[in-house]
């Protein structure tokens, strides 16, 4: 894929109303098709451990059937998209443990239990887990819903708790289905949000492929004609906030590679905002950056 920063159009400036509120044609929604499931979902929190020093924790997850257990990676840039097969990410095949290592001049100490973890169809747990990482004698992240636990409370007791926010979520998937659902919340006064992105067939026995995007089932974008529209944004409006909505399907059509969907919302006043393209993935500016949903998708070629 190409950098996409040459295919926007002025349009994308312009937002209207009715994208926060009334939903659209859905004539393209097949209510039949079975959803993709990601094999890897990552987040990037940005934590702040001092004054002069601010880290980026990348936690990554997959299916039990691809591979056991999860990955982490502590660095002082946002990564790439997806940081699983990366030789610096550490992999935690256990269920539960501990363990200390060193990562950006720093001393990193790690906990977690995920003995008795839910999961439902994602890969990424939903109760009954804890994950927490210690910096330098700070809390630098603390996931799940076990804070309460003995081993959690004796490792952080009396220690400073940085302040931590999540700036990215990237889920890829893999497979011929073209309906990729997942769910985030866009600002922290929100609400997690469903969010739906699908390719069909524009009308029974044609060629021509439509792109629709949902929230909370309402289509806000749609586009028609997409093996010729294959780079693009539009802009929408999610609990008052600008959101960027990007795409890349060239490699769909043109080089048998991934397509990549993005929903970023913009910081400040910034009347723009360009996805930018490295090893197929997306990559974003994250000194413009306030949190991003990067979805890559593979179809099968065999």
């Amino acid at each position: 894929m190409r950098n996409l920063a040459t295919c926007y159009g002025d349009h994308a400036v312009r937002v209207s109303d009715s994208y926060c509120s009334n939903p659209l044609n859905l004539s393209c929604v097949a209510p039949k098709s079975i959803p993709s499931i990601p094999n890897a979902v990552s987040f990037t929190y940005k934590t702040k451990i001092s004054a002069q020093k601010r880290l980026f924790i990348t936690i990554t997850w997959s299916p039990k059937l691809i591979c056991q257990g999860f990955w982490v990676k502590i660095s002082d840039k946002m990564p790439s998209a997806f940081i699983r097969n990366c030789p610096s990410s550490l992999q935690l095949s256990k269920t539960s443990g501990a363990k200390r290592f060193e990562a950006c001049d720093s001393e990193v100490e790690l906990l977690w239990d995920l003995t008795n973890a839910r999961f439902d169809s994602c890969p990424v747990p939903i109760s009954s887990f804890y994950i927490v990482i210690l910096i330098d004698s700070n809390v630098g992240l603390i996931l799940g819903d076990m804070e309460d636990e003995p081993m959690v409370r004796k490792a952080t007791v009396g220690l400073p708790i940085g302040k931590f926010l999540l700036v990215s979520q990237c889920e890829h998937f893999t497979g011929n289905k073209q309906q990729y659902p997942t769910k985030a919340r866009f600002c922290d006064s929100g609400l997690a949000h469903n969010i739906m992105v699908r390719c069909d067939v524009e009308d029974e026995g044609a060629k021509n492929r439509i792109l629709s995007v949902l929230v909370d089932n309402k289509s806000v974008i749609k586009i028609r004609r997409l093996q010729w529209n294959f780079r693009g944004n539009e802009v929408v409006c999610i609990d008052g906030v600008l959101v960027d909505v990007m795409w890349d399907v060239h490699g769909w059509f043109y080089d048998q590679g991934n397509a990549v969907f993005m929903l970023s919302t913009r910081s400040g006043s910034d009347n723009r905002l360009w996805l930018e393209d490295k090893n197929n993935l997306a990559e974003m500016n994250h000194d413009k950056v306030e949190f991003s949903l990067v979805i890559c998708a593979s179809r099968n070629t065999g």
